[in-house]
């Protein structure tokens, strides 16, 4: 379990600085290039998750994995929405939707749910309890 969680916060925590956004002038963002305080968050995530794997706390690693799940899925939202809201400057339609489609998500996304993945799966471990064998006496 300990392994499983560390793995799965190490690749949250790449994941975290890969290129998340391609804006066309700007270039690569990762979750700090989108907005600061998500990344803030995102990053006290991934603390939980190593501190939930050494300290084996299954359940803080699962809360660690939805959260990010949670936050992946509001800031895809929040790209999503603020490139459509950018270019609303401009009167035709057709072209919002040409220079909104220029904003392009990147790799660094697969890489966060892959860390994810380990996190929301992990299990308890389960304890063998040895029953001693006692010997029966002759009679």
């Amino acid at each position: 379990m300990k392994i499983q969680g560390v793995i799965g916060a190490l690749l949250m925590a790449v994941g975290g600085m890969c290129p998340l956004v391609h804006v066309p002038i700007i270039g690569n963002w990762n979750y700090f290039g989108i907005d600061q305080s998500l990344g803030t968050i995102f990053y006290v995530i991934v603390v939980l998750a190593f501190l939930g794997a050494f300290l084996n706390k299954t359940t803080l690693l699962r809360v660690c994995g939805w959260a990010a799940i949670g936050l992946v899925i509001l800031t895809l939202a929040a790209v999503w929405f603020k490139s459509h809201d950018y270019f609303s400057f401009i009167h035709f339609k057709k072209l919002i939707s040409l220079a909104s489609g220029m904003v392009k998500y990147k790799w660094g996304w697969f890489v966060i749910l892959a860390g994810v993945l380990p996190l929301i799966t992990v299990r308890r471990p389960v304890v063998v309890q040895h029953v001693p064998i006692t010997p029966i006496r002759e009679v």
